[in-house]
């Protein structure tokens, strides 16, 4: 799968996944990131990616031509939806991810200033996802967590496919408290279920704890 992402920041992106699972998935060829600079597309020579906006205000706003030009280049290379990081998108979910993880690429727009001219949302963007309800001094850091939950979904990049069977979120079988040596630190002990050796109440322990887990995040979150 490929990712292409485009910031005035690219150097960012590599040494972010330079380690890991979506480093070594990187090395084995199975997913490849690409970082372009959206100064490159510019015909100024002052590179100008953004102007003030019309009707006034504070801040800057990223201007749609090399918007519209970087996305037009980098799509005879990856087909996949062009997705725009917005505060105001649809939700970062486990579900999303493993949508978007059935698409042959994503191409990221990271927005910075006062957000990116409307027309790129308007005429451009495929789709505008969020991470979460609050301001960020761009979509750097949210692209990262798109691609990190993107990536580790694409077939063969998590050795272990049962540990993505239970990740939280995907499954009722997911969201249990997890325990290892040494069985008592520190006068803390693993429950003792765990080390009984009777896989039928170890199962019934993890969906009981799962479901007690999924419902505090519910009730959290009203």
């Amino acid at each position: 799968m490929r990712f292409d992402v485009v910031s005035i920041f690219p150097d960012v992106f590599e040494p972010a996944f330079r380690q890991g699972v979506v480093g070594r998935a990187v090395a084995a060829g199975l997913v490849s990131l690409h970082a372009h600079d959206l100064r490159a597309y510019t015909h100024d020579r002052h590179r100008q990616v953004d102007d003030m906006p019309f009707g006034g205000g504070a801040g800057m706003v990223l201007k749609p031509e090399p918007i519209f030009e970087a996305v037009e280049a980098i799509r005879t290379q990856n087909p996949g939806p062009v997705i725009l990081m917005e505060p105001w998108g649809e939700p970062l979910t486990q579900s999303l991810a493993a949508e978007l993880a059935g698409e042959p690429g994503l191409v990221i727009v990271c927005g910075r200033y006062e957000g990116v001219d409307d027309r790129v949302r308007e005429a451009l963007a495929d789709r505008e996802v969020s991470i979460g309800d609050y301001v960020l001094s761009g979509a750097e850091l949210p692209a990262m967590v798109l691609i990190d939950a993107v990536a580790r979904l694409v077939p063969g990049v998590v050795g272990d496919e049962e540990s993505l069977k239970q990740d939280v979120f995907t499954s009722a079988a997911g969201g249990f408290p997890q325990y290892t040596r040494p069985a008592e630190y520190r006068g803390l002990k693993v429950p003792a279920v765990l080390t009984s050796g009777d896989h039928a109440a170890i199962a019934e322990w993890r969906r009981r704890e799962a479901r007690s887990k999924t419902k505090r995040i519910t009730e959290r979150a009203k």
